[in-house]
């Protein structure tokens, strides 16, 4: 029987378990994301945070998601293991950095439950596609933001439905299953824009398997096709489903875009024990 310490956080309604796993004290990852994650058996999360040691940066960040899979980059997930890092004294500066998938992050610190990320420049834009939804044609935009996203936009998409009582789970799904896709899905976001340049957005995530109050990549993403899309500067507010607000910067030059940064909330929720 082992006893692991742990930190249950959120970023923005995306709920994470945290661990210290400098030590090696979780031998599989896997099994035990699934353990700790599941909401009825475990301690209950979208995923597993696991702060690990670095050659080149302050330490490394490992994402599993909730069924056991390796996660690509959590921009919330990375939020919240930026606060518990700083948090537990594992680093003691206000601007550090961590490594997630062979890149390094830089997080910085603007309140004690604020905090800010420097994200990858973005990949494989895929503009304006039409995938088959049971005989419905479907308009989507794709983006890998450190994680491969899906983008709808509900003005393109009138018969989907309005925002609030959009089936994000059974349209969710099909598309992150779709062929174009394959082989490994994808996410995918829901979005309705409004007249201040703000968005709002409902997304399903791979890995959870179902719609979450937010996900950061997906803000990102959202938020850069926004901007192509109808020419918008810097930053762009994300209304997530948590009701809370992320905001994303970027420098536009043309269609490229450079300098993404991630900001908004990251709270630890509570702190306890589990044994195995």
């Amino acid at each position: 029987m082992m006893k692991i310490q742990f930190t249950k956080m959120s970023g923005a309604g995306n709920d994470f378990v945290v661990v210290d796993n400098r030590s090696g004290i979780i031998p599989d990852p896997e099994q035990f994301a699934v353990k700790v994650c599941h909401r009825r058996y475990g301690i209950g999360a979208d995923g597993l945070l696991l702060v690990e040691k670095s050659s080149r940066a302050d330490f490394t960040m490992k994402y599993y998601n909730a069924d056991g899979s390796y996660g690509g980059m959590c921009g919330n997930g990375g939020r919240c293991i930026a606060k518990y890092a700083f948090d537990e004294g594992i680093v003691q500066t206000k601007v550090f950095s961590f490594d997630a998938l062979e890149y390094v992050y830089t997080a910085t610190q603007h309140a004690p439950n604020v905090y800010e990320l420097k994200m990858k420049n973005p990949q494989d834009f895929r503009a304006r596609q039409t995938v088959a939804i049971d005989d419905q044609k479907v308009y989507v935009h794709s983006v890998d933001t450190g994680a491969p996203h899906c983008v709808i936009f509900l003005d393109e998409n009138p018969g989907l439905g309005k925002i609030e009582n959009l089936d994000v789970y059974g349209i969710g799904r099909k598309i992150r299953y779709h062929k174009l896709y394959e082989p490994k899905g994808t996410n995918v976001n829901f979005v309705s824009v409004n007249t201040d340049k703000s968005i709002v957005i409902r997304t399903y995530e791979r890995g959870v398997e179902d719609e979450t109050l937010a996900c950061g990549t997906g803000s990102i993403a959202s938020s850069l096709i926004s901007a192509s899309r109808y020419s918008w500067s810097k930053p762009v507010t994300v209304n997530v489903k948590s009701g809370e607000l992320l905001e994303v910067g970027f420098q536009k030059n043309g269609n490229e875009f450079t300098e993404i940064r991630l900001k908004g909330n990251a709270q630890i929720t509570f702190r306890g024990i589990i044994e195995l």
